[in-house]
């Protein structure tokens, strides 16, 4: 069985879910702050963006008390400002980790208040209710009861929900329930599975979005696995970043971690009839629609001596992410963790149990070498049985001879005789040759050849028996390693790596910072999976120790996390290129200053480019340079009322546009795309190089204006941020973040097709 969480959450879906909680209250908030602070990977993500104004309480060791700062805020709500606008361009999973971790935290809150009283359930009611009903709708008939025409939760249910209960607490607790059936019991378990993910993938889903989160999928998924026992993993619950820094001081919600469950002999399991799966499978799919699909991974409890494994496989192919025993990040490089690792175990069974049994079955002195050996010596033996009783038979069977002549011994007996008497008679006979001898030695190794016989026969059936056991055994130790590499995927994806961002060969990345994997945009929605493995104790063995882990998938534009977004539609004249509007507004401050501070960090590279990419065509989520260069003589319509109309309409007015995007991420890149729409445009380049270039290259008027419009944007760039760098920072810093970002724009080129203008020479400036 594998967690299908169908739920693809929409904004209509949740309007009933979220009705009440359109403003996180104060509490909420000051926990947010408390959890991203303490949070190694999201504060250094999202940090900044939590403006706390309050007093620093610190610390004996003059460490920030967080917990005093957290009741501050819900005393004093103002001294945190949460900026949405910036968390809004920040990774998607960042956002959904520090949702998720919103959303256990109340969850195991209110769990608490309902085993407590009336009263500690209270402010919780409305989203208890929703829990309850969620449960409620998977639970089997069986674990409900009807008192007054209502029914209800048998009472005894309640007590499994408590999260610090292990899987195998559960169990047991649920075969003490006489109420239930082996079968009810699993369905039990699964409708708590489904009520924990379905109302934290709902809850975080509005937190994500009141913390400026933007997707229109979300999935989020909570999911264990190991062999049930509180071990090691349940208490290594911990975060630390790349660099081993400790997390400490946030409640644990390590028991809301689901384990898919499967239903065994109860004699193997200590008396309860459920078992954890060792190995569970997510399904999910792509987004498709030109939209990145993007995984988040978190790393709850885990066993530092053992290499947490995750495996994504899509169309055949596996990309693997390995733990590291220092930190809870995972990565795809598997030399990045110490310890015990699945490869190990898969290694130990089939080069030391599997290849063990082989040689002993099929080996230089294997089985199959006893027994060929014993059949040898079994066959001579029946083969000198055959001649010996070929022999003894010719013995009894021939001529009995009696001789003519007495015996030298006969002699000597009679002479013997005669002395001792006198007159006395001696009678003699002749001696007969019947070789009694020799037929009965003969006959006694007949006998021993006949117990050899059966010795060997016996052999032989015994060693066929230990064969075929050893074969059954191997068998099912294929099986296993079958099983083994099955999770592990077959064929293993090719990556490259620079400062911690993995590049895979189909050009899916994974961000080592982020702990985000992405899928390219793609048109079509494809299916993957990903799984989690624990690493049994040994090759053999079933037992294994706890690893818990969030997963979150979203969709997000091309783009998304460019830290300063312009998008600039319509604001060029027909066919003029000059620009009279502001590029920056007061509300791009925080991402413009924070442009300038990597500008100021000489080791962060800075590239710029820019395009003139002529008519554009509107993916679905982007506009993008066409394909099909088709222009058109002008707008539809058959008045000049209805061309105005087709020419402001939606379809086409988006076509009109500039991006400019600045990604901050390892590096400065600035882009700056600049799009038509697909009517003709006359426009000649009064240069006569330039026109003689956009003529080899069969370059439209339209891809030399928008050449035009990308050029004036980088002039008015470079104007604008000129002034905000001396408005933002001091005069020693202002002049290094101009002096860089001059000399950048200025050698910058326009391209246009295949060739490229400098923007000076296009504005025919000198």
């Amino acid at each position: 069985m594998k967690y299908v969480y169908t739920l693809l959450i929409s904004l209509v879906c949740l309007t009933s879910f979220s009705q009440g909680t359109n403003d996180l209250t104060a509490e909420d908030r000051a926990y947010l702050f408390h959890i991203v602070k303490k949070s190694p990977i999201l504060d250094n993500s999202i940090g900044r963006y939590f403006e706390y104004s309050g007093p620093l309480v610190r610390l004996m060791n003059k460490e920030l008390n967080y917990d005093s700062i957290e009741s501050y805020i819900i005393n004093n709500p103002t001294s945190l400002f949460i900026r949405k606008g910036e968390i809004e361009k920040s990774p998607k999973g960042i956002i959904a980790e520090a949702a998720n971790k919103m959303a256990l935290w109340e969850l195991n809150k209110m769990l608490l208040a309902s085993r407590q009283s009336e009263n500690d359930l209270e402010r919780y009611k409305t989203h208890y209710n929703q829990f309850e009903a969620i449960l409620k709708s998977k639970l089997p008939s069986s674990a409900m009861k009807t008192e007054n025409g209502n029914t209800e939760i048998q009472k005894k249910i309640y007590a499994v929900l408590n999260p610090s209960l292990s899987f195998d607490d559960k169990a047991a607790m649920l075969a003490t329930f006489h109420f239930l059936s082996v079968e009810d019991q699993l369905v039990t378990i699964e409708a708590m599975n489904y009520a924990v993910n379905t109302y934290v993938e709902r809850r975080a889903y509005d937190i994500f979005l009141q913390l400026g989160g933007t997707a229109d999928v979300f999935r989020n998924i909570l999911i264990a696995a190991g062999d049930g026992s509180e071990t090691s993993g349940l208490l290594n619950e911990r975060e630390k970043d790349e660099n081993g820094r400790w997390n400490k001081g946030l409640p644990k919600a390590i028991g809301l971690f689901p384990y898919e469950a499967k239903i065994i002999d109860p004699s193997k399991r200590n008396k309860t009839a459920l078992e954890p799966v060792r190995m569970p499978t997510i399904d999910f799919e792509t987004v498709g629609e030109n939209r990145l699909t993007q995984l988040h991974f978190d790393v709850w409890g885990y066993n530092s001596k053992k290499q947490t494994t995750v495996v994504i496989e899509r169309n055949g192919k596996s990309y693997h992410l390995f733990g590291s025993n220092d930190t809870r990040f995972l990565s795809p490089d598997s030399t990045y963790s110490d310890g015990k690792t699945f490869q190990t175990v898969i290694n130990e069974l089939e080069k030391d149990k599997i290849a063990k049994l082989w040689d002993k079955i099929y080996g230089k002195k294997g089985y199959d070498y006893e027994i060929e050996t014993a059949k040898r010596k079994k066959d001579e033996t029946e083969k000198k049985i055959n001649e010996d009783e070929h022999k003894y038979s010719d013995m009894t069977q021939g001529t009995i001879s009696t001789s003519s002549k007495v015996p030298a011994s006969v002699k000597r007996a009679k002479k013997k005789a005669l002395k001792k008497s006198t007159g006395g008679e001696f009678k003699a006979q002749p001696k007969t040759d019947s070789d009694k001898k020799s037929r009965k030695k003969e006959q006694t190794g007949i006998i021993y050849l006949y117990g050899e016989y059966e010795r060997y026969k016996k052999i032989i059936a015994d060693l066929e028996i230990e064969k075929k056991a050893a074969i059954d055994l191997m068998a099912i130790y294929q099986r296993r390693l079958d099983n083994y590499k099955s999770a592990m995927g077959y064929h293993w994806v090719d990556y490259t790596e620079k400062d911690g961002l993995y590049t895979f060969s189909d050009s899916s990345t994974f961000d080592l910072y982020t702990q985000e994997f992405t899928f390219m945009a793609d048109t079509l929605k494809t299916p993957f999976e990903v799984r989690l493995i624990a690493i049994p104790d040994g090759p053999l063995s079933d037992n294994a120790d706890e690893v818990m882990l969030h997963v979150n998938l979203a969709d997000s534009k091309p783009g998304f996390d460019a830290r300063v977004q312009l998008n600039l539609v319509d604001q060029f004249e027909s066919n003029k290129w000059n620009l009279n509007n502001e590029l920056f507004h007061p509300s791009d401050s925080v991402s413009v200053r924070q442009f300038f501070e990597a500008l100021l960090d000489k080791k962060m590279p800075f590239e710029v480019i820019s395009r003139g990419q002529g008519v554009g065509k509107w993916n679905g989520t982007n506009v993008v340079r066409a394909t099909d260069r088709t222009e058109w003589n002008a707008y539809q319509g058959g008045t000049d009322e209805e061309r105005l109309r087709a020419k402001m309409d939606s379809s086409n007015l988006r076509l009109r546009s500039t991006q400019v995007n600045i990604f901050l991420n390892r590096g400065i890149l600035l882009e700056i795309n600049t799009f038509t729409d697909p009517v003709k445009t006359n426009l000649k380049a009064p240069n006569q190089s330039i026109q003689t270039e956009l003529n080899k290259y069969h370059l439209s008027g339209n891809d030399y204006l928008s050449a035009l419009r990308t050029a004036a944007v980088i002039q008015k760039l470079k104007t604008e941020l000129n002034v905000l760098a001396g408005t933002y920072l001091s005069r020693e810093e202002a002049k290094i973040v101009i002096d860089r970002l001059n000399k950048q724009l200025d050698n910058a080129k326009v391209s246009c097709g295949p060739t490229s203008f400098r923007w000076q020479e296009l504005l025919n400036m000198k």
